[in-house]
């Protein structure tokens, strides 16, 4: 190499950065395309069509691209619906360099109540991107083509070949697909997981999260019936004894502390939660109702049982319906375990793009967990890491899982400066842990 290639290169990473700023207007007609695909999880129904888009806009890139289906056996509740294949996308581009996984959950939380904006068609208001999963996480896929358009454009030369892991059901799913990737031994290299935050974080790990699916039946009849000894049981009359005590535990759990360290002005410790999720039940008026069911979530902390969390809520709940002529059942519809810290050898390097990018200082940044949850548990226990680098748009003021969600030009910018300068061979060579093998 001559004395003159370093400085040439610097000129290629320097021409790609200007036109990720110049060309970022593509990049927000590619998400306006992502959040159209509705792929609220649950159902799922939209995984196909999503992959389909996918190709569509990586396929000029030079990626070859894999469908991996999680079997249905593994994803699917007995009794529930079957909803939609569990279609994940991974696109490669092998050139014979180190991999570095990039991930992407492809789901999105279903549209809330309070949206006054299209929640499937991106709004554009100003400097900020309104639309369902524009920030979670969508936004980030479309990050990641702005850099990778970039570097392509410019000659950037690449020091890792990039595999990108577009995956289902992280929203809460039984069998998430990065899971299935992993046990399957589908994975590369290490991985930068976009499910976080656009501020300056180093990740400690973060909570497990299970679902409960609480179902209480009795006996339908005319509820003209209802005074006849013997006729119908209310189901939902059933319940409240069960919902009460599910709410006197509620307490009782957020009253433990994790060790796990909370985020910056935090107001104390991290805590475990227990949530009434959604209940439903009921027909009409003209009927007593035979069923209910009963969504409760747990997060627990990364010290904490599952196994003894869950019975926990099991006995509350199954003490109540002692004596009547209630049927129970209990199903676990979803659980992501805790991730452990995911620290390791790239971070540094990580750190400083994320610095270039969003103009961080090496002191702004700070180690902390989240009681939100990753799927990235179970590819740890794959034995993938411990190391996972984390980032991506997520602000307090993002309305992540809220209406009107929405992320910022700017922050995709600043996103896609920091996926370039990771991925390109020039950038903080000497950071680089395959340099020193």
């Amino acid at each position: 190499m001559t004395k003159q290639q370093p400085a040439l290169q610097q000129d290629f990473i320097m021409s790609a950065m200007a036109a990720i700023e110049r060309d970022v207007e593509i990049a927000i007609q590619d998400l306006a395309r992502m959040v159209a695909v509705d792929t609220s999880f649950p159902p799922g129904l939209g995984y196909d069509a999503f992959a389909d888009l996918m190709i569509e806009l990586l396929a000029p890139l030079g990626f070859h691209f894999d469908r991996v289906t999680v079997p249905q056996d593994l994803w699917h509740v007995a009794g529930g619906p079957a909803a939609g294949k569990r279609t994940n996308l991974i696109a490669t581009r092998e050139t014979g360099h180190p991999v570095c996984g990039l991930y992407y959950h492809v789901d999105t939380v279903p549209v809330a109540p309070g949206w006054t904006r299209d929640p499937l068609t991106l709004t554009i208001e100003d400097d900020k991107l309104y639309g369902l999963g524009a920030a979670d996480m969508k936004g980030t896929i479309a990050a990641t083509l702005l850099a990778l358009r970039a570097a392509k454009e410019n000659g950037v030369p690449l020091f890792y070949d990039p595999m990108l892991l577009l995956c289902t059901d992280e929203e809460g799913g039984l069998h998430p697909g990065i899971r299935y990737l992993a046990e399957q031994g589908m994975l590369k290299g290490h991985i930068v997981n976009f499910n976080g935050t656009a501020a300056p974080r180093i990740w400690a790990g973060c909570f497990g999260i299970f679902n409960l699916q609480v179902t209480i039946t009795g006996h339908a009849v005319h509820a003209g019936e209802g005074n006849r000894t013997g006729a119908g049981v209310n189901a939902i009359e059933g319940a409240l004894p069960a919902l009460n005590a599910l709410l006197e535990l509620k307490p009782k759990v957020a009253s433990r502390a994790s060790k796990l360290a909370p985020p910056p002005h935090a107001s104390g410790p991290l805590r475990p939660q227990l949530t009434i999720s959604a209940v439903n039940g009921g027909t009409a008026g003209g009927q007593v109702p035979a069923e209910i069911k009963i969504l409760v979530s747990r997060r627990y902390a990364p010290e904490e049982s599952y196994e003894e969390a869950r019975a926990e809520i099991e006995v509350a709940v199954t003490d109540c319906l002692v004596g009547t002529d209630l049927r129970l059942a209990i199903d676990l519809v979803g659980h992501l375990i805790p991730t452990d810290d995911p620290d390791g050898p790239h971070w540094p390097r990580w750190q400083k793009a994320l610095s270039l990018g969003f103009g961080y200082r090496p002191e702004d940044f700070s180690k902390w967990g989240a009681a939100s949850c990753s799927d990235f548990g179970y590819v740890q226990k794959a034995g993938f890491g411990p190391e996972v680098l984390l980032g991506g748009l997520g602000r307090p003021e993002s309305c992540i899982h809220s209406p009107e969600e929405h992320t910022t030009r700017q922050d995709i910018i600043a996103l896609a400066k920091s996926i370039l300068a990771y991925l390109a061979a020039d950038f903080a060579a000497d950071c680089i842990p395959e340099n020193s093998n």
